[in-house]
């Protein structure tokens, strides 16, 4: 199934972190936060001002990107757990 974004919001996939410390030391999945880092799969056509000026969004698909904690929904696509966030949720792009 392809889900296509509408306006300003973004398709991201969370990339999940390693599973155990530097150490060598293994964290279970109960004491994991969730990822705050993702690749971004597709995005919207951008925002219209009130004038209906199209402002084209600043990441693009492949990006990896940083968002907030309790930023987005959650959905599934496929069986695969994505999260739809608008762009002033984004709080960066990671190079």
């Amino acid at each position: 199934m392809n889900v296509k974004p509408l306006q300003d919001r973004i398709l991201v996939r969370r990339i999940e972190e390693v599973e155990k410390t530097r150490g060598g030391l293994f964290i279970p999945d109960s004491a994991k936060e969730r990822p705050l880092e993702g690749k971004v799969i597709a995005v919207g056509a951008g925002k219209r001002n009130e004038d209906g000026k199209l402002f084209e969004l600043d990441v693009k698909a492949g990006d990896r990107i940083l968002f907030g904690k309790y930023a987005g929904t959650e959905i599934k696509v496929d069986g695969v757990e994505h999260i739809i966030v608008r762009e002033d949720e984004v709080l960066g792009i990671l190079e």
